[in-house]
Parts: C-alpha cells; sequence; structure tokens
C-alpha cells in the first residue's frame, strides 16, 4: 500500500508522513526535521522551470509519461518500505496561499490522479483549495 501527499517544506510535519524531496535543489534553510529520502526524477528539469504554466505543465506531465507509473510507484514504494511507513509527503518550495501561484506538486497529484486513480492529497495550510480531504 502507498499513500501520497504533497505539501511544502515549512509547512511539513513528522506526523503526516515520511518527507521526501521532489525538487532539483535541497532546501538551503534549516529544517525541523530529516531530510533523508529524495525523488529528483519528480523534480521539473531546469529548461523548462522558467515557463508558463500550459508550457510547464505539458513538459512536465510528458517527462512523468517517459517515466510512467509503474517505475514511479517501484522507487516511491522503496522509500515506504526502508521507513516502514506508506505515507509518503512529496514536498517543494512554493507556497500555493499565493492566489496565482502553481506548483509541479500539484501538476504530479493530477497527473498520477490521472494515471492510476489514486488521490494525492495536498497537506498545507490551503488544502481546502485544492478540494482534498482531512489528513485522518
Amino acid at each position: 500500500m502507498l499513500t501520497l501527499f504533497t505539501n511544502r517544506y515549512q509547512a511539513y510535519q513528522l506526523p503526516q508522513g515520511v518527507p521526501v524531496r521532489i525538487t532539483l535543489g535541497a532546501p538551503r534553510f534549516k529544517l525541523p526535521y530529516s531530510l533523508t529520502h529524495a525523488m529528483r526524477e519528480l523534480a521539473p528539469r531546469r529548461d523548462y522551470l522558467s515557463w508558463p504554466e500550459p508550457e510547464f505543465t505539458k513538459a512536465y506531465r510528458a517527462d512523468l509519461d517517459r517515466l510512467g507509473a509503474a517505475r514511479i510507484a517501484e522507487r516511491l514504494r522503496e522509500i515506504a518500505e526502508a521507513e516502514t511507513d506508506h505515507r509518503l509527503v512529496l514536498l517543494c518550495f512554493e507556497d500555493l496561499s499565493k492566489p496565482t501561484l502553481w506548483c509541479h506538486r500539484r501538476t504530479f497529484a493530477s497527473w498520477w490522479k490521472d494515471t492510476t486513480g489514486d488521490e494525492v492529497r495536498e497537506l498545507s495550510p490551503m488544502a481546502d483549495q485544492y478540494e482534498q480531504e482531512a489528513l485522518m
């Protein structure tokens, strides 16, 4: 079993699950938790990182399609098994409380739902904007 969530580095809390970095770079600020796991393959590539949302989304989803849900799930399960916790929280930097902001973690969540049928709930304080359920 695998249960995926998304959040931002600054809003993550230990009871939410295992933190997993999905950004090219690691946070340069001190975190109140250990960030042991990273899935750089879920980070957007630098060449389209600054593109407008529609173009970015198309390129990022194409990258996810090339990787494939089975391969991504296999890597995520490896982390879950190593930590003996099926709850993984995919983390990035973006603060989704800004009205015009979007980020790759929610693009991944949408792609994952479209591809596997499984929801990826947002855990940040702005979770209600993404029609997500409560954690528990």
